[in-house]
C-alpha cells in the first residue's frame, strides 16, 4: 500500500526549487554517443539560470495524487494509477517512486512551459529531494538527487536522456561535465568553469531569448541518436566534441572570441544534421547574433524552445535591442529577464544536503 503522506504534511506545507539552464554541447550527456567516443573526453556546459522552478507539497483527500502546473492542466489519479506519457507524467512518477499518496504537487516555474530549459527535470529534481526528505533517509547528497531524478525520468520516457538538466539544477552555476564509462549508472567529473564573481560579470555577457513556441526534444534528439547509431554523421559528432571542448577552455581561459567561434561552429554542425534545429525565429534571432560578432544556440535539442547568446557586453547590449525587436514578430516570444544562478537546489531549513 502507498504511504498517505497527509498527515506529515497537516502543519503545513513543504516547498523546494531549482534553476533551470542554458547548454553548449547538450545529447553529449547521452550515453549512446560518450560510450562509444570515451577516447575523446566528450564534456558539456551549462550555466544555471534563475528562472528557477518550485515544487510545493501540500496535503489532498483520499488515496489520489494530483498535480498542477501553469501551462498544464491540472490532474489527478489513484497513485501508483497515473499515466507516465501524461504531460505531468514525471511527476506521477517521482511519486510512484517514494510509494506515496494523499498528495497535491504544486508545480510553480518561472520559464515557460516545454522552452528546453530542463524546466521538467528541474521539478523532478525538487519534488526528489522533497519527497526524499520526508522519508527521513538521513542527508541528502546532491549527487544521489541528481541520479535517481535522471533514471525515473529515463525510464519514464523510454528512450535514453542525458542527466546535465539535473546537473545544473542540483548544483547551480557554470559548470563542464566531462562524460565517462562507469558500470550501472551515468557517470561524470565536475569541473567549475565560473566562480562567483566571475558568473556575476558574465551576467553581462550573455542573453537568453524565447522563440515563443514549444519544443520537442525526442523528435531531434532521436533523429540524432539514429543517425548515429546508424553510423551517419559520425565525424560530425566528433567535431562537435571538439567545440564543447574548445568552448568550455576558452571560457576558463576568458578567451570569449575563442568561446563564440566554438559555439557558432557547434550550431553550424547541429544545423548541418537537422536543419530545422533553428525555427524561423531561432533562424532571426541566430543571423542577428552572427551581425552582432556573438555566439549564439538554441537551447537542449532546439526545434522551438529558447535560443541564447555571448559575447562582450557592449556587443550583447547590441544584439539585446536588435532580439527586442525581432521578439515582437511573434506572440509569446520574449527576452527572458535571467542571471546565473549559483545556489542550485534550494531546500527549506532543516534540510541536509551534502555534495
Amino acid at each position: 500500500m502507498p504511504q498517505n503522506i497527509k498527515k506529515l504534511l497537516e502543519n503545513g506545507t513543504l516547498a523546494t526549487s531549482a534553476p533551470c539552464r542554458v547548454d553548449m554541447g547538450g545529447t553529449l550527456d547521452i550515453k549512446t554517443i560518450y560510450l562509444p567516443m570515451q577516447h575523446l573526453r566528450p564534456a558539456t556546459f551549462n550555466l544555471a539560470i534563475d528562472l528557477r522552478t518550485e515544487i510545493t507539497l501540500l496535503p489532498y483527500d483520499g488515496d489520489k495524487i494530483k498535480v498542477s502546473s501553469r501551462g498544464f492542466e491540472s490532474a489527478a489519479f489513484d497513485a501508483g494509477e497515473a499515466p507516465y506519457h501524461h504531460p505531468l507524467g514525471l511527476m506521477f512518477a517521482v511519486a510512484d517512486y517514494f510509494n506515496v499518496s494523499g498528495l497535491h504537487i504544486r508545480i510553480d516555474s518561472s520559464s515557460p512551459p516545454r522552452s528546453a530549459l530542463g524546466g521538467s527535470s528541474a521539478a523532478a529534481v525538487a519534488l526528489v529531494c522533497a519527497l526524499a526528505s520526508l522519508h527521513d533517509k538521513g542527508p541528502l547528497s546532491r549527487r544521489q538527487i541528481a541520479l535517481v531524478a535522471h533514471a525515473i525520468e529515463e525510464a519514464a520516457a523510454r528512450v535514453p536522456c542525458g542527466i546535465q538538466d539535473q546537473l545544473a539544477a542540483v548544483y547551480g552555476g557554470a559548470n563542464a561535465w566531462y562524460w565517462r564509462s562507469s558500470a550501472g549508472c551515468p557517470d561524470f567529473n565536475r569541473t567549475i568553469v565560473l566562480d562567483g564573481k566571475q558568473c556575476d560579470q558574465f551576467n553581462d555577457r550573455f542573453i537568453v531569448a524565447y522563440c515563443g513556441i514549444p519544443h520537442e526534444s525526442k523528435d531531434i534528439n532521436g533523429r540524432w541518436m539514429d543517425h548515429f547509431i546508424r553510423a551517419g554523421d559520425r565525424a560530425l559528432w566528433r567535431e562537435i566534441i571538439a567545440c564543447s571542448r574548445s568552448f568550455i577552455d576558452a571560457l576558463k581561459g576568458d578567451r570569449i572570441n575563442d568561446a563564440i567561434a566554438a559555439m557558432n561552429r557547434d550550431s553550424a554542425l547541429r544545423k548541418q544534421m537537422t536543419p530545422d534545429v533553428f525555427d524561423d525565429m531561432g533562424e532571426s534571432l541566430a543571423a542577428a547574433a552572427g551581425e552582432a560578432a556573438c555566439g549564439v544556440r538554441f537551447t537542449g535539442a532546439g526545434g522551438g524552445g529558447c535560443v541564447w547568446a555571448i559575447g562582450e557586453p557592449g556587443n550583447i547590449g547590441h544584439l539585446k535591442k536588435r532580439w527586442e525587436t525581432i521578439v515582437q514578430n511573434r506572440a509569446d516570444a520574449c527576452l527572458l529577464k535571467t542571471g546565473i544562478d549559483t545556489r542550485g537546489l534550494s531546500v527549506p531549513e532543516g534540510i541536509d544536503i551534502t555534495d
